[in-house]
């Protein structure tokens, strides 16, 4: 990685060489359900910045939330580049997942002075053009990045109908998720955003796949103390940091919730010690 690369992930990554990214970039994705949470963008930004994340996973058209902030201790910005529908409900045809911008993937990434951006890799059954769509695009993005030192996330995600919420869901398959995670590695990831395993003890094998930071996806809205749980045993077993956003931006009290999160992350509190940091923050 170029140097301009590694300055950006610096920005990033903590001294610790972790990293609690906060992703709030679920309007590009065209689903209501998404959106709880999200309706005062300004607002939402406001709290995560004082909540003081790693970094903020943001759309080309929100990014100006964040960067626009004064002061140098504001969390990273990692930008979104591409869109799709695969979350979305009656999108059993027609699946897509495109580059925002083809020709230059990356140009407003650059303007916004983001420190990563960020793609999918996507395998869901019955649909290998959409496979074969995302590898293409993760290699238009490595080209990019490449030749402007702009680090690339990459996110693995195998995924299966969601028979409740319609659209899909992820499978939690360790067999499934090594395999896509090393094919994303093998295509020129530097970071990688891997979703949880069933199992959180298969979560090794997933970090050992990678042989770069991987950052645990935290998926759908969930009960806090089960998050906490599972994030310290996803984070045992190597992982570099969480990618949360529905926990934390659907939350009464992101700011409790973020700064619980980075103790366990940064500090290696355990659950009883995040919780406390949590009820502390909620009621302070």
């Amino acid at each position: 990685m170029s140097i301009s690369g590694k300055a950006r992930l610096n920005r990033m990554f903590n001294i610790s060489g972790k990293c609690l990214d906060v992703a709030v970039e679920h309007g590009v994705f065209n689903e209501t359900r998404f959106l709880e949470g999200l309706e005062n963008m300004p607002r939402v930004i406001a709290q995560l910045v004082e909540a003081g994340p790693d970094a903020i996973q943001m759309s080309a058209g929100q990014s100006q939330l964040l960067q626009r902030i004064g002061g140098k201790n504001k969390p990273a910005l990692v930008m979104r580049v591409d869109v799709g529908n695969a979350y979305n409900r009656g999108t059993t045809d027609g699946l897509y997942n495109i580059l925002q911008d083809e020709r230059s993937p990356i140009l407003e990434a650059l303007r916004a002075d983001a420190a990563c951006v960020v793609c999918n890799l996507l395998m869901l059954d019955g649909e290998p053009e959409l496979h074969r769509q995302t590898v293409r695009n993760v290699g238009l993005l490595r080209t990019e990045c490449d030749t402007y030192g702009m680090p690339m996330m990459v996110e693995p995600l195998v995924m299966q109908a969601d028979p409740v919420n319609g659209g899909f869901r992820s499978s939690g398959s360790k067999e499934l998720i090594v395999s896509l995670v090393r094919q994303a590695v093998e295509l020129g990831a530097d970071v990688i955003k891997a979703d949880p395993t069933e199992d959180p003890d298969d979560y090794r094998a997933v970090v050992e796949a990678a042989g770069c930071p991987v950052l645990v996806r935290g998926g759908g809205k969930a009960e806090l103390r089960s998050v906490f749980e599972k994030s310290y045993a996803f984070l045992q077993q190597g992982a570099k940091g969480l990618v949360y956003g529905r926990n934390i931006f659907q939350h009464p009290d992101p700011t409790a919730v973020t700064r619980a999160l980075m103790a366990m992350i940064h500090k290696d509190a355990s659950v009883d010690e995040a919780w406390e940091i949590y009820q502390s923050g909620e009621t302070g």
